[in-house]
């Protein structure tokens, strides 16, 4: 292995290609004088010091930025003329999240399982003056999503924000769910982002810029009885969420691209019938309204990354940081959970 010196001369030469380092032409670099390797180890070291003070120094600027907007939070971009497709749109937060849109100018593509009440979320907007269309997919249908969006692309163009809003939740003890149920949790939570994100982001990269929204859960950052599969399909795409903002971060092309993460705890919409709340003033449960205004604030903040209610995101980075047993600990106090009942 060669001295960090000598990778800066063989550096300095152009003999370093796509990161690696060819040693057969490296002969001269090691024949140096041992004054000259100590200069360029100094080099090496000063460079590296310089980095760490960089990197320090963009973590307080971070930092501070991070508190400064919890008193001050960013401006709401605008959304007027931008075509937001909803999925799950037929009813709960989904609809909610499209009569918001509609009322800030968007064009709003509502598309669900059930295409009745995906039109009848789409007949409600335009009776206000809106514009919106309804389709219908299946997100858990790789075939029928991909149909879904080059439909709406020959139609309306380019979607530039989409919410991925489509999901189940089976509340039953880990051992008594079946296979199909199973199969379903994991088809429309997760692999149905998959499907709808991957139909849709070529668009947004088109017009390089966009804007991703996807719903995950409380159950996608803290493991629940009585939710197994529900939990990993939704800690699965808090994954995905993170790993396309990676993607997109490092992207050469420098595409405005962003990503919102949701994570509520209860929300009334009829999925979660049987929830138990020890202090219901601090983990409330919210109607579909009051949780979408949540979710499009967000969005046109550009958050990474959202709890409803808010605080849960401080418990949650808190609790994190201490060891196992105290997570069990406070869970125990707040005795907040599901209990099982039949879909």
């Amino acid at each position: 292995m060669l001295s960090t010196g000598t990778q800066l001369l063989c550096h300095k030469n152009n003999l370093v290609e796509n990161g690696f380092y060819d040693s057969s032409h490296c002969g001269e670099a090691e024949s140096e004088s041992p004054g000259k390797k100590m200069i360029l180890q100094l080099y090496a070291v000063t460079i590296i010091l310089f980095d760490i003070c960089v990197l320090l120094f963009r973590i307080i600027y971070h930092v501070c930025l991070s508190i400064y907007r919890c008193f001050i939070p960013p401006p709401m971009r605008s959304v007027e003329g931008e075509i937001v497709l909803v999925t799950g749109a037929g009813h709960g937060i989904g609809r909610e999240i499209s009569y918001i849109y509609a009322r800030l100018g968007a064009k709003i593509v509502c598309t669900d399982l059930n295409l009745e009440t995906a039109t009848e979320t789409a007949s409600e907007i335009r009776k206000h003056g809106g514009q919106a269309w309804a389709y219908k997919c299946d997100v858990s249908d790789r075939h029928s999503v991909e149909q879904t969006a080059d439909i709406i692309k020959r139609s309306l163009g380019n979607v530039t924000i989409l919410v991925n809003n489509a999901g189940i939740m089976p509340c039953h003890p880990f051992l008594s769910w079946n296979a199909k149920q199973i199969d379903q949790c994991v088809d429309i939570n997760v692999k149905g982002c998959l499907w709808v994100t991957r139909a849709f982001l070529p668009g947004m990269i088109e017009e390089k810029h966009g804007h991703i929204v996807s719903m995950s859960s409380i159950a996608g950052m803290v493991g629940c009885k009585n939710l197994v599969p529900y939990c990993a399909s939704k800690y699965g795409v808090v994954g995905m969420m993170e790993a396309l903002h990676e993607e997109i971060r490092q992207d050469s092309r420098k595409l405005d691209i962003n990503f919102t993460t949701v994570s509520p705890f209860v929300v009334n919409t009829g999925l979660c019938k049987k929830p138990t709340v020890r202090f219901p003033s601090f983990t409330p449960i919210l109607g579909p309204e009051a949780a979408a205004e949540a979710i499009v604030a967000s969005q046109r903040r550009n958050e990474r990354l959202l709890f409803i209610p808010r605080h849960f995101f401080y418990v949650w980075k808190w609790t994190r940081a201490l060891p196992f047993a105290v997570d069990d600990v406070i869970k125990d106090f707040f005795k907040t959970g599901l209990e099982p009942h039949d879909d």
